[in-house]
């Protein structure tokens, strides 16, 4: 793995996670209107799933790499 590695393995975490989030809020939206609690049902998880992705921490084979630490 080197630095190249470590970047792309960054911006598809981003990417994901960009890609989820709204799908997660339009859910929660719709749900809000439709069918509430069947809907957050699904909506949370998406929504703590996009935001996880997003601030996802490095691996630690990217931090040695990189020489940054916590």
């Amino acid at each position: 793995m080197n630095k190249t590695d470590c970047d792309l393995e960054k911006n598809s975490s981003r990417m994901i996670g960009f890609i989820i989030l709204p799908v997660g809020l339009f859910l929660g939206f719709a749900s809000f209107f439709f069918v509430p609690v069947l809907g957050l049902f699904f909506a949370l998880p998406l929504l703590l799933l996009g935001a996880t992705f997003l601030v996802a921490p490095e691996s630690k084979v990217c931090k040695l790499l990189t020489g940054t630490s916590d």
